[in-house]
């Protein structure tokens, strides 16, 4: 949302943010302006007696001329104020003042920070949002730490302080506690800032989710209108709360009295459903404020997905909603579901919704919505809640990951995404979610790129980053959504196998093949020949079979395979496996052909039919049933796993490596026509990688034959020589090197043979590293979220298999460990037919001090450690080539907001 005036001076516009605060609500915070002088005036007159008191030291009934002056007059720098405002209101001010450095002639290292809340907004997280940004500010414009005096019975303001994850120090005075903390992140700081932020999410989200009362603005007795559609399907749900339909044409609605406005209606309304054309919105915004609605489906089309007008229309809408404290799903969106007793909430253009289950789904296509939705009751697949965001204007897939790590009701959780709107925090939410419950994703285009009319303000991701993203997060990923219910009826029904030993029991021994076969397909670990009863066994003789299979010790998981005999019902033999699986502890899927999904003889069901935990997912062949097997064996995989840690590898000067950057950044020319990025040079990358603990094998690069053997002598024999080119030093031919020289007249030949190809008289010479394996590891840039690391063998065979394994930044310990042992020919580097296995850790901990040299240097927009001589003595870079340029927005960066 843009500020309601233009500043005289400008400040920095990400300072400017749409927060969620801790009760779900919006607000808008950005600098304070000399024309907020009336707004502060009318703020300080709104707060009580007692917080004026707190906030002042003593009665301050107004705000005189000359304070008001120094309130609203900031400079930016060392006098830096922030405002909270909601409907145009200032309900919240934080501000900081920078405090006389040594002898009052230095520039301040520390500042005095304080805020204050109006009274009926104290409670909702204000002043922690407001320290938050204060601190990101003080931090941009050089500030170390924060001190502030507060009264000893301001315990709403201490706590804030001591909340915040800093390390505070504290004095006591005569009443007043004088607190001191370095504003530098920790991670306890940000720890606690995401603690907050998921709350505060979850809340926003709950808050749509379980309204107390729904109008349809556009509802209509037109079969025909979308209006029509979604205030029946409101109805047939039989919601909890009322629903109101409003239209100015018509007394009432499928016999429900209709209203002309919103605001006409006498009770309070929580969520309207807008069912109109896009050029009516301004209209409907209007009167959902003067209603005081907190949230907005808007099912209708015309705008981002229209292009044009539309995108700035949609713009518009999602500005004035956040300004006035209101969320958005949508627009162009199928609408949004929650299948609780108590809320009965069907907002949606589906006719039919699934029964009431523990998965939540998040579709960004409102298309496919209608088509999910039948196919999961199709299915037996109940849902808690369903949201369909459309353009996601405003409600994404990472505030829904918020809202279900938190739900009880929901258990797992599915994803259909087009786009990515913030990826990098999708990473860190879906990494902490999936700890504890799957997700399971389908990611459209990943062969087709960017496709025209799908309106979103993301950026597309290229498939290396997608399947890094989701495999360093523990997402499940399926290619199809076929695949997403095969997998979510396993999960949503039968418990995680503790292992990849499966046993196949069945009456059919082609069947039971077909299924071994798969498993080994899969990489999971059949136990022996597949149990084949016979086609003539009874229901009992059938369950007990089962019944053994499933207590032997030795299995983990186990499929069932059912061909229906001739003249026998198969009903009786799934309620025997149903009853024969019962509390083992243990997965299980079945494959009855001609059964899909959870029959009823195979359902465990609650009071309204609905299937429950212990339901035996039924699937139409033994390939789709062990394939959603074997998905679920590699989460739960991942799952046991350690979590990892964000460690910080000992000897990192980060101020050198900074003042580096930044000197190089400098000198970038940032015209138009300008280059966007510079290469550095030897000596500087060189300084630069030593500052994370990153050393080069010990060099010289010289201009002539002398001078070569001079340094050969100079490094130690054996040397290699190299060509100065990357063209020439990277072929895979090594037309460019010449390695282990151990006397003069080898570097002498080496010199010539190499200048004589490159036509250049320079050449690097390089003390010799250990035998080894050569690898290469990397950052590379991704316009949608800053950096990835990338690692790979080197060699043509990798280079024409695409070999190489990426990861997200920032990388844990775990994260590090798994990157070095991703490539397929990885094993190469452990020890491979007798080979001598390298210092695996050594390798580690270079991908660490990289993935850390990415996060904190985001001005570098590539690096190549090529080669990286990996051995049994250490690991050694060869070879570097760092390029630096403008760093990228990161959008998961510093204080909260909402993008």
């Amino acid at each position: 949302m843009p500020p309601a005036e233009t500043p005289p001076a400008p400040y920095p516009r990400h300072w400017e943010a749409d927060v969620i605060a801790s009760d779900g609500g919006l607000v808008h915070l950005r600098p304070i302006l000399p024309t907020d002088a009336q707004r502060l005036l009318d703020f300080h007159a709104r707060l009580s007696d007692r917080t004026r008191y707190l906030r002042f030291f003593g009665p301050y009934p107004r705000i005189s001329p000359r304070d008001l002056e120094r309130f609203t007059v900031v400079d930016h720098r060392r006098r830096v104020a922030f405002v909270c405002l909601v409907d145009d209101e200032i309900v919240a001010v934080g501000r900081y003042e920078g405090l006389p450095g040594d002898g009052g002639q230095a520039p301040p290292e520390s500042a005095e920070v304080a805020f204050v809340a109006r009274d009926d907004h104290q409670g909702r997280g204000l002043g922690s949002i407001l320290l938050e940004h204060l601190a990101a500010a003080a931090r941009e414009n050089g500030l170390q730490r924060f001190e502030a005096e507060v009264l000893v019975e301001n315990h709403a303001m201490v706590r804030v302080f001591r909340q915040a994850g800093y390390q505070v120090k504290r004095a006591f005075t005569e009443g007043v506690l004088h607190l001191e903390f370095d504003i530098d992140p920790t991670e306890a700081s940000l720890a606690v800032r995401h603690a907050r932020e998921q709350r505060a999410e979850a809340r926003s989200v709950h808050n749509l989710l379980h309204p107390r009362s729904v109008a349809v603005i556009g509802a209509s007795a037109d079969p025909s209108k979308i209006g029509h559609a979604v205030f029946t399907n409101l109805l047939r749900a039989n919601p909890a709360g009322p629903v109101y339909p409003v239209n100015p044409e018509a007394r009432s609605v499928r016999g429900v009295r209709a209203y002309p406005s919103v605001t006409d209606i006498p009770d309070d309304v929580d969520l309207a459903v807008v069912a109109v054309p896009a050029a009516g919105i301004d209209e409907v915004m209007d009167s959902c404020r003067a209603k005081g609605v907190h949230g907005l489906v808007v099912i209708s089309s015309g705008f981002a997905d229209a292009g044009g007008g539309g995108t700035l229309a949609q713009a518009r809408l999602v500005a004035e909603a956040r300004a006035h404290g209101m969320r958005v799903v949508g627009p162009n969106a199928l609408g949004i579901a929650n299948t609780d007793p108590s809320v009965r909430l069907n907002a949606t253009l589906a006719p039919i919704l699934p029964g009431r289950g523990r998965v939540g789904f998040f579709s960004q296509s409102g298309a496919l919505g209608t088509a999910i939705l039948a196919t999961a009751a199709e299915r037996g697949l109940g849902l808690s809640t369903f949201v369909s965001a459309g353009n996601r204007a405003d409600v994404s897939g990472n505030d829904l990951l918020q809202y279900w790590q938190t739900d009880p009701a929901t258990d797992v959780v599915l994803l259909y995404l087009e786009t990515f709107g913030n990826p990098r925090k999708f990473a860190r939410v879906a990494r902490r979610l999936a700890r504890t419950k799957p997700i399971v994703a389908v990611k459209s285009g990943r062969h087709t790129g960017p496709v025209p009319g799908l309106a979103t303000a993301a950026v597309s991701i290229d498939e290396q980053s997608v399947a890094a993203l989701f495999e360093q997060s523990g997402v499940v990923r399926v290619a199809t959504l076929t695949q997403m219910f095969d997998t979510a009826l396993l999960l949503a029904y039968q418990p995680l196998p503790a292992g990849s030993r499966v046993a196949v029991v069945g009456n059919s021994t082609a069947i039971g093949v077909l299924a071994v076969d798969g498993l080994v397909g899969e990489g999971l670990e059949p136990l022996g020949e597949p149990v084949d009863v016979g086609a003539g066994a009874s229901p009992e003789e059938f369950a007990a079979a089962v019944t053994k299979a499933a207590q032997d010790g030795a299995a983990d998981a186990l499929v069932v395979v059912f061909v229906p005999p001739i003249a026998k019902p198969g009903a009786a033999y799934a309620r025997a496996v149903r009853e024969a699986v019962n509390g083992s502890g243990k997965p299980v899927v079945a494959v009855f052909l001609a059964a899909e999904g959870v029959p009823a003889e195979l359902a465990v069901t609650g009071p309204d039919g609905s299937p429950l935990r212990g339901s035996v997912p039924s699937y139409p062949s033994p390939e789709r049933a062990v394939a959603a097997l074997a998905r679920v064996t590699r989460y739960a995989r991942w799952r046991a796993q350690p979590v990892g840690e964000f460690v910080d590898p000992p000897g990192i000067d980060r101020e050198q490596a900074h003042d580096l950057v930044q000197q190089e950044i400098g000198g970038i020319d940032l015209a138009p026509d300008g280059p966007a990025a510079r290469r550095l040079d030897d000596a500087t990358a060189r300084r630069l990688l030593r500052a994370y603990g990153v050393e080069i094998v010990d060099y010289h690069r010289v201009g002539d034959e002398d001078a070569a053997v001079a340094a050969a002598e100079g490094l130690g024999m054996p040397v290699v020589v190299k060509a100065v080119g990357d063209l020439w030093r990277h072929r895979t031919d090594a037309v460019g090197v010449r390695t282990d020289l151990g006397h003069e007249t080898a570097v002498r030949e080496a010199y010539t043979a190499i200048t004589a190809i490159t036509g250049e008289p320079e050449v690097y010479v390089q003390r010799m590293a250990p035998q080894g394996i050569s690898c290469v590891l990397a950052i590379v840039d991704d316009p949608s979220f800053g950096s990835l690391l990338s690692f790979g063998l080197s060699g043509l065979a990798t280079e024409l298999l695409g070999d190489r394994a990426f990861r997200v930044v920032p990388v844990s310990d775990r994260d590090a460990a798994a990157l070095v042992r991703a490539p397929r020919a990885a094993p190469l580097l452990e020890g491979y037919r007798g080979t001598q296995p390298v210092q695996m850790e050594a390798l580690e901990d270079l991908v660490l001090r990289v993935g850390r040299f990415a996060e904190d240097l985001p001005e570098v927009r590539s690096l190549a450690l090529d080669p990286v001589i990996a051995s049994a003595d250490g690991v050694f870079v060869a070879g570097a080539r760092i390029v630096v340029g403008p760093p990228a927005a990161r959008d998961d960066t510093g204080p909260r907001r909402l993008l």
